[in-house]
């Protein structure tokens, strides 16, 4: 029978990918610790574990997302459930939990005791969710015009054991009549017939959390013209961009009368944020 280290070295996988396939397929099949693919490289597989390999291969040569062949992806210190209806979350999104973390630690001393955050397009939860299971004592709306999203959402809440969140289906504030102290999104950003659009996990991700088969800065545009009126004096509004983006979304904030903005790097040196407050 084939083991770990025959996989290892016979498959054309980048070899961090198969690694996790294969730890997921032990976590489902077997009761070995995760150090097993380490310890336990030379033991013998049974049959059904290696059929899944086979299968799981064939469909990642074939570009299949890994996050999406085994159900799950790790976000800032949480674990998410993910599908082909929801964007994969990235690294570089975990910039945005920080700083909304960071405005409200700050924001304890103006006495807000139950901080309101609204997580625009929230996917599959991750920064809403992030956001709540690290300060339970803001009170996180989830928004997203996907139902199937909102019901993966959901799904990570109640795995989470997030059971104070709330979850509202909308294009953007479409029925949102609440005011919050922090606002965040990461909307659809690569404008239309942008190449990455064709290349690697993009081409399996839904569409519409990707493009706004634009410009790239439709959804921004509408999000800062509403967002004062849901905005609470003072409070945050934070957004992903892209790696080119910077100056224009700050233009945006800027003829939306936001102030106080700026401009945040991620772990490569990137513009890939922009904040701002309501005067």
């Amino acid at each position: 029978m084939p083991t770990i280290y025959n996989i290892l070295q016979a498959t054309a996988l980048d070899k961090v990918d198969a690694k996790v396939l294969l730890a997921h397929l032990i976590d489902k099949h077997l009761d070995w610790p995760k150090s097993s693919l380490i310890s336990r490289d030379k033991d013998s597989l049974p049959q059904a574990l290696v059929d899944d390999w086979l299968d799981l291969e064939k469909k990642r040569l074939l570009g299949q997302p890994v996050a999406y062949l085994i159900g799950k992806k790790e976000f800032f210190n949480v674990e998410l459930t993910v599908a082909p209806g929801v964007l994969i979350p990235r690294p570089e999104t975990e910039l945005l939990v920080e700083l909304v973390i960071d405005f409200l630690d700050m924001a304890k001393g103006c006495q807000i005791a139950a901080p309101k955050v609204l997580d625009l397009g929230t996917g599959s939860g991750a920064i809403g969710l992030a956001i709540a299971k690290n300060l339970p004592h803001c009170q996180v709306t989830c928004v997203d015009v996907s139902t199937d999203a909102l019901d993966i959402a959901q799904k990570n809440a109640a795995l989470l054991d997030l059971k104070t969140v709330k979850f509202h289906q909308g294009s953007w504030f479409d029925g949102i009549a609440d005011q919050f102290d922090v606002i965040v999104s990461n909307p659809p950003y690569i404008p239309a017939g942008d190449e990455h659009l064709s290349m690697g996990d993009l081409r399996f991700e839904p569409s519409s959390a990707l493009t706004d088969d634009q410009d790239g800065l439709s959804a921004y545009r509408q999000i800062f013209q509403q967002a004062p009126a849901h905005l609470n004096a003072g409070g945050l509004i934070l957004v992903e961009h892209g790696y080119d983006q910077s100056e224009a979304v700050c233009q945006l904030l800027t003829s939306c009368k936001f102030v106080d903005i700026k401009a945040h790097l991620d772990l490569a040196g990137i513009k890939r944020a922009a904040s701002a407050k309501l005067s």
